[in-house]
Parts: C-alpha cells; structure tokens; sequence
C-alpha cells in the first residue's frame, strides 16, 4: 500500500512548483493509474515519493518512508524510462549483475526472463533491443527482487497494442497477488482501461481521486464517428433532428470530413442519414476522450471557486458544507451535490467549433441551457428559454442546466467536473459545483432531492491526515504545517559488492579491449626503443620512454579503473531504484580490489609480451632479466595499481570516466614536479639506513628476511614518481571519505 501526503516540489524560478500538496493512497491488490497531461506533473510526484528529487511531503510505503526500508528493492520495484544498462551488455549479463546487488541467487535471472519471455533473447545486447523488448527487460529488472510494490513512469508509452496489453497483464497478474502496481499515463483510456483507480493530477494539482469506473462515466465520453463527405450537411441534420425532438445531442465537427456525435446512436444517425439521402463511409461507436483543456481552471473565475474546485477531488459534498459554514446560509448537508448529480454524466462535453454554423452554440450567458438526456450532452431548446432563472444567475459565469427527465434515476457526482474549454468558448456551460459570487464566495445550492445518493467519498486515511483537511479560509494566524522535506539519499550498498563488480568489469567487452590495446602500443614501444638505443633495460621491458610521463601498462590500469566508478554513473544499473550511485565502504573496496587484480595481470602480461616480442626480434640481449629484478618489479606493480587506484578514486569523487583519466595523467605531469623539487632541496634529510635502523630498534628479527621487502617498499615511495602517486591516492582518498560523509550527514 502506498501513502502520499503533501508531495510538494521546490519552486522554479517565476514558475508554479510542478507538484504542489500531491496527496492520493494506492491499496495494495488494486492498478492505480497517475494520468495527466504531458507537463502535469506525473514523474516529478513519482521522483518526490522515490526520494530522488529534494521538496516536501512523505510517502510511506506499507506504513514506512523509502529511507526507512533496509532493503528497498525487496520492497519498491522502479522503472523510469529506459533500461540504465550499459548497451554492450547481454541481457542474461545485466540481470545477473543485479541480482548480486540485490542479494538474491543467480538462479532468479533466468527465472524472470521466462516469466517476461526473453528466455531465447539472453545473449543479446541491451543496445540491440527494440522497444517493446526493452520494456519486458525492465519488467524483469522490477520483479528481480519479488517486490511487493510496483512504481513505473508511463510503461506503455510508445509500444503497440499488443505489448500493450501483455504489459498491463503482468501489472494485472502482480496486482491479483496482493501487490501494489502505480504507473502513470498521459491516455485517459489507457488508465480507464488497465486501472482500478484514477488520481488525476493536472498543473501539478490533484484534480480527480476516482474508481476507474467511475472516471469512465463522468470523465471519458461515448460517441459516434462518422465520415460523411457531406458532414457540414449532416451535422445540421442532427442539430435540427435534436431540437425538434428536444433531446441533448452535440455534434462536433473534427475536421475534413470526420464528425463525432455525443448523446446519439449509430442507429439514429445510420437513420438520420437514409432519410435525408447523406453517404456515410464510417458509423462507429468509440469512447472519446476528456477533450482539449479538461480539468483547467476556468479563467477569469475567482480564486475561492478555483480553490474549491481543486478541493472537491479530494472531499466530500459534506466536508465543502462544512469549510462554507462562515460565509454562506447552510442548506441541508446534502445540498452540495444538488447540481453535481444531474450533471455527472456530462463528463465535460468536447469545445464546439464557434465559427461553423451547423454546429449549435449557446447564444448568451443569461439563457439558461436547457435539458439534458442521461447522456448529459447539451444543445438549444427554445422551449427551455423561459425556465426559472437560477439562484446563481449573479456568477460571472453562466450556470448550465442540465436537468434529466422526470422518469430518470439521476446518479451520483464523482466530485466537481471541470469544463473542455475556457468560457469565451463554451459561454453555456461551467465547472460543476457550488457557484461563486463576484468575490469568489462560494454560494448555497439548491436542497437535493430526497431520494439523491450519497456522493463518492476520499479514503479516510487521506481525509484524516492534515494535508487534506476541509477547506477553509487561510489567514496568516492558521497557515497548516510545512510537509516534512525530502532529501535525496544515496542508493543501498550492493549485498554481494565483490561478485556485483566481478559480473560489471566482466559482463562488457571493455575491458579485455583496453588490455588488447596496451599490450600491443607495449609491444610496439619497446621494439622502437630498442632500435632507438639507449634505454635502460627496465624501462625497456616497461615500454616506457623518457619523454612519456606514464608507460602504456599504467595509462591502461588507469583507464580501467576510472571505468569502474564512471560507468556507474554513466549507466547508473545501481540507482535505477532509489538515490544516486552509493559511496559505500564496502563497495569502494571491492572496486578496489578488482581494480588491484586487472592492473597485476596488466602488468605481468605487458612484462612478459614486450620480453618475447624483444627476444623474437632482436635476440637474448634485450631480453634478459636485471640484477634488481625484485625491486624492480615492486615499484612497476606499484607504479601500475597505484595508477588504477586513483582512477577508481578520482572518478568517484568527480563522477565521470574522463576525471579520473585525468588525474592519473595529473599525477606525472603536476605532482611529480612538485615532489621532486621538494625532495631535491638540499636541507631535505634523507632516509638512507632506515632498514638497518629498524633492525637495531626493533628486537626480534624480521622473519625471512622482511627488512628486504620494507626497503624495496621505501624506495619505491622515496621515487619522485612513487611519492607524487602516494601522495595523490591519500588526497583523493580523503575526497573520496569526505564526500561520503557528507552525504550521509545530508
């Protein structure tokens, strides 16, 4: 079950926040369908409840915030957008790899891919997959962990019909297991079709709370398409057709030669069209939709209506009699849903077209509409043009009646229905509710009739809470507590943070590519130098000329590991559900550690190519071992880790591959120089003896001859190159701690 209250987002500049006071329930059991608008607000509400966007409000997840969950995951399945997978991976690859991060057995991967079908696709790339194939992936992603909750970001958009259907299927499947599904949408049929409940968010603003049958009947409309080449001719037999027989049909005319009938029958109008001699290439019945502009605000009205019209989706006709009693006589509590039941099934007929004269307009505000069939559509009736004036005739708006005929039952009111259109373009017809005066004081209604049901109630959580109290009045001695503020927290360390990178570094070509590359450019290098001459013979099997700061082997390692924070950034598979990529301890250490490894295999193949390639070429001579060959190879191993260990610091302090790049390459260029004018002063101690010194302070010996290796350890530090590297991996470590911290005091 998902609770949310007060969803409120930070201001932009000289704009409306794009969710303000958000608040709505989704049961568990139950498809809860977002929908609105592009722009509405839908993704930034899902970033509010998701802690990955700062603003106001808390939403608990059965009954505990996000931060709260140990494992979010296992709780909260997410997907906004596309898969944040690195497209060289396989599909099979990139699921394992989550399943180490969240801990679950490896098994699980192939599981899902038979449940979501991509069974036969697991050795495809994720840059390879279309979109309705991509989008049964992240259905696996989400159900990786057995979540009980699902939140996703318009699942459906862009796929056909088909995995249309198969998409909302599985969310049907998981929600009939006790689960709780929330996606949003921008098609109102779409959440009529797939939900059991609708919340309505328009400018950022709840507008509509509604069972999905409900939002069906007052909110999408039925119609009749027709395609005439003589629709002008047409739609003014059916206006007249509708005036004589005093029924309430509109005609829309949907341009060319497309018309779309409201209140009437494909029979009628097959009828209509025989009698009068009028083709007529298409007759079908659809469900039209909530029409241009559903939902705004009426302009020009005053802020008290607007206010209570934004309220009434989330109150019932008795909480707005209750909010009203200081300003206005008290009718009976049922009085507020008066006029809101007979217009409930007029579900904001489409805009007229005002300039056609075959499509009928309401002449004059002070006219009142006439009656309406069940269908609530509306058109002239002269006969009505001298009824009773209504108690609200005063409004700056016009009330439009819709009255049903004596023998029909009327029907409930899902709450206030906002107009298709702004006034200037249906002069006739306004939101459903009580009317406001001039100054936006809101108006007693007329009494209901005995027998008018009860209106559709708010869940009483959300009525209870402080966030959706009745609407009163604000002053500036009551204004209601501030929501408490969301921060955006880091992501959960991966469960398993060795066998997570093991399966990252291995599950993309990147790496076994980059170690191809410098073991060649090695290669090559040292045969130049070779027969270039004057090379020491340590740096000959390094590969490394004295005009370079850095060997091949080093940049490479360097390389890696800068991969191995930049790619979590760059396809962040780690914060898909919850925060920004974590700064964790214990997966630092792992990225360490693997980086570690990939550089000592680096480094020992680039020594054995380039001494084969030398002994192949020019001989024996340039490929024998030196004398110091242990110290030599201390400080190459050193030199190469210690490089891959600044790229794994650097780019998670600055976020991306190229940082990290760059302050390995840094070190030689800009560190180097500095410790070596330090180290060069003539004041400057040196730590010559510093073994033997040990050994006397020290009294028991250094077993199998430890002094050697402290000594090979000191002289690869006291190194210009082994000092500035040192010194660089201890600054960026601190960086790397003190980002970290920080964070987690946030």
């Amino acid at each position: 079950m998902i609770q949310a209250f007060g969803l409120t987002s930070n201001p932009r500049k000289e704009l409306p926040p794009a969710a303000d006071d958000v608040s709505f329930e989704a049961r568990a059991g139950r498809v809860t369908a977002l929908l609105g608008a592009p722009g509405a607000g839908k993704t930034t509400v899902l970033r509010l409840m998701l802690e990955l966007q700062q603003g106001r409000g808390i939403t608990y997840f059965r009954g505990r915030p996000l931060h709260r969950i140990p494992h979010p995951a296992r709780e909260v399945g997410v997907l906004l957008g596309d898969v944040p997978g690195h497209p060289a991976r396989t599909v099979r690859g990139h699921l394992r790899m989550l399943c180490a991060a969240a801990g679950v057995p490896v098994r699980r991967a192939d599981e899902v891919l038979e449940t979501v079908g991509l069974a036969s696709l697991r050795d495809e790339r994720l840059g390879a997959l279309s979109r309705g194939m991509d989008r049964r992936l992240g259905m696996a992603c989400v159900l990786l962990a057995d979540p009980h909750t699902l939140v996703l970001d318009a699942p459906a958009q862009g796929l056909s019909g088909r995995e249309s259907n198969w998409l909302h299927g599985m969310l049907r499947a998981h929600a009939a297991q006790g689960g709780t599904v929330l996606f949003t949408t921008a098609d109102p049929k779409e959440a009529a079709r797939a939900a059991d409940h609708v919340v309505t968010l328009e400018q950022g603003r709840l507008v509509a709370d509604q069972e999905a049958a409900e939002f069906s009947r007052t909110r999408l409309r039925p119609r009749v398409a027709v395609r005439s080449p003589h629709a002008a001719r047409l739609a003014a037999l059916l206006a007249q057709q509708a005036r004589t027989s005093q029924r309430s049909v509109e005609v829309v005319h949907e341009g060319g030669n497309r018309l779309s009938v409201y209140g009437s029958t494909c029979a009628d109008i097959g009828e209509t069209a025989f009698h009068h001699g009028v083709v007529v290439h298409q007759l079908a019945d659809e469900v039209g939709d909530m029409g241009p502009g559903a939902g705004a605000a009426r302009e020009g009205a005053p802020d008290g209506c607007r206010d209570l019209e934004r309220d009434g989706a989330r109150q019932t006709a008795v909480e707005r009699h209750q909010a009203d009693k200081a300003g206005a006589t008290e009718p009976h509590p049922d009085a507020g849903s008066a006029v809101a039941a007979p217009l409930a099934d007029t579900a904001e007929p489409r805009p007229t077209i005002g300039s056609s004269p075959l499509i009928e307009q309401h002449p004059t505000a002070d006219a009142p509409e006439p009656a309406g069939d069940a269908h609530g559509t509306t058109t002239d009736a002269p006969e009505q043009a001298a009824a009773a004036p209504d108690p609200a005739s005063e409004s700056p708006e016009p009330v439009s009646h819709a009255s049903a005929p004596p023998s029909a039952e009327p029907v409930p009111s899902a709450g206030p229905v906002r107009p298709a259109a702004p006034p200037h373009e249906r002069p006739g017809v306004r939101a459903v509710g009580r009317p406001c005066d001039a100054a936006g004081t809101p108006q007693s209604a007329p009494a209901a009739p005995p027998h008018q049901p009860e209106p559709h109630k708010a869940p009483s959580t959300l009525q209870n809470h402080p966030a959706h109290r009745a609407h009163k009045p604000r002053t500036l001695d009551a204004l209601p507590p501030l929501p408490p503020p969301i921060s955006v927290r880091p992501a959960p360390s991966p469960l398993r943070p060795l066998r997570y990178e093991i399966r990252r570094a291995a599950g993309v070509g990147t790496g076994s590519l980059t170690g191809a590359v410098v073991l060649l450019v090695s290669a090559v290098t040292a045969v130049v130098l070779a027969r270039i001459g004057h090379t020491p013979q340590p740096r000959l099997l390094a590969a490394w000329p004295q005009d370079l700061p850095l060997p091949p082997a080093a940049i490479g390692a360097g390389l890696l590991g800068a991969l191995a924070f930049g790619d979590e950034f760059r396809h962040p598979a780690l914060a898909a559900d919850r925060g920004t990529v974590p700064r964790r301890l214990g997966l630092l250490a792992a990225k360490l550690l693997v980086a570690s490894v990939t550089a000592v295999v680096l480094a020992v193949l680039t020594l054995g190519c380039d001494a084969e390639v030398l002994y192949l070429v020019y001989g024996p001579e340039l490929a024998r071992i030196p004398a110091d060959w242990l110290a030599q190879s201390a400080s190459w191993v050193g030199l190469v880790v210690g490089c891959a260990w600044a790229g794994v610091l650097a780019a998670g302090v600055f976020r991306s591959t190229t940082a990290g790049l760059a302050a390995v390459a840094a070190v030689p260029v800009l560190v180097v120089p500095v410790v070596h004018k330090v180290l060069a002063g003539p004041s400057v101690p040196t730590a010559a003896g510093l073994p033997m010194r040990l050994r006397e302070a020290l009294l028991p010996r250094w077993p199998f001859g430890g002094e050697r290796y402290l000594e090979a350890a000191l002289a690869v530090i006291s190194q210009p190159v082994g000092g500035a590297l040192a010194l660089s991996l201890t600054a960026l470590l601190c960086a790397y701690l003190l980002t970290t911290l920080r964070s987690r005091f946030r």
